[in-house]
């Protein structure tokens, strides 16, 4: 592996990649990955292809009357022999007026989604599957709205549970999007 270029490594890393999504939005009942999810998924590969991953932030815009802080997040992976590296981005802006949140707690998300999406960038996530990306915040539920069925969930469990005492798939997939392999874990 180590022959590779550094394009070759992150193709392949791009992939093999998979990162869980191990936190659950209460407000808009759905699961996400975090920055620290796609991080975490990343460590064996550090290794296995000789690489490193870092993330680096930049406010490129200040408040004024007029514009919102904006922030700018780079995910690099460099070749350990320190010569190449290859870089994506992600930008977005500080809303100060989000209620409930303190200034530094605004700074912290809105840093948080710039990792995310760099990284997404970066390793070609497609968060189409995403339900943060997709979610249109409104009642009346589009197929493209619905909330994707993960395994080992609350969500899924109660899905296999529904099925087992004679509820019919149709209705699951009427308020929920499944991958192929979900669908079939859950009729098996």
């Amino acid at each position: 592996m180590k022959d590779l270029t550094l394009h070759e490594k992150l193709s392949s890393i791009q992939k093999e990649f998979k990162a869980n999504k191990s936190k659950f939005n209460s407000f808009g009942k759905y699961n996400f990955r975090s920055a620290e999810d796609i991080l975490e998924a990343l460590k064996p590969y550090n290794e296995k292809y000789g690489v490193s991953f870092i993330i680096s932030e930049e406010l490129i815009s200040m408040y004024t009357d007029v514009h919102l802080p904006i922030l700018k997040s780079t995910a690099t992976i460099f070749d350990n022999n320190g010569i190449n590296e290859i870089s994506a981005t992600a930008i977005v802006g500080v809303d100060l007026n989000q209620k409930g949140m303190q200034v530094p707690q605004q700074f912290g998300s809105a840093s948080s989604y710039a990792k995310k999406y760099a990284l997404g960038n970066l390793l070609l996530i497609d968060d189409t599957q995403d339900s943060d990306a997709i979610n249109k915040h409104d009642k009346t539920p589009v197929k493209d709205d619905l909330k994707w069925l993960n395994k080992n969930t609350p969500e899924f469990n109660k899905a296999i549970d529904y099925l087992k005492n004679g509820g019919n798939i149709a209705n699951i997939e009427s308020k929920y999007k499944m991958t192929k392999e979900v669908k079939a874990e859950l009729t098996k």
